[in-house]
């Protein structure tokens, strides 16, 4: 298990990721990410050939609070968990504040399948077509095969 987070408001761009900047690792050295860095690279199985799986998966969960910023459009604003910078449509979280800087809790959960020998680079991204503040951003990914 790895769980990633940065606090501080952040002002994340439409179609960019979220950064993380505290960091605490997974010791079986599966899940990569350097600190200020919105990507988190997850590695797949061994080819070992007397080992059952020939992939590794993942649960990866974002948790935070988001908002427009000052001066921004109210309306509905998302994020989605994206692999290889694809969002994952079916972990959009999305909040509809009616007013700027009124910040709402999402989360989105995803299950990331990564074949052996190979790697993918997961991220959290603001799929709004506008600028939002994020803060108390959390994501945890854990390997659950």
């Amino acid at each position: 298990m790895a769980e990633f987070t940065y606090n501080p408001v952040q002002s994340v761009g439409s179609g960019q990721g979220v950064i993380f900047n505290t960091t605490i690792g997974c010791s079986k050295g599966y899940i990569f990410h350097r600190n200020e860095s919105g990507i988190v690279i997850l590695k797949g199985g061994s080819r070992n050939p007397s080992c059952c799986n020939s992939f590794a998966r993942y649960q990866v969960l974002f948790n935070g609070n988001i908002a427009v910023p000052e001066g921004g459009t109210p309306g509905e604003i998302s994020l989605a968990i994206a692999i290889d910078g694809e969002p994952v449509q079916t972990s959009l979280g999305a909040a509809t504040p009616t007013v700027a800087d009124a910040y709402f809790n999402v989360s989105s959960p995803a299950f990331v399948t990564v074949p052996a020998g190979t790697s993918v680079n997961v991220s959290v991204e603001n799929t709004s077509g506008q600028a939002i503040n994020v803060r108390n951003a959390n994501l945890v990914i854990t390997r659950v095969a």
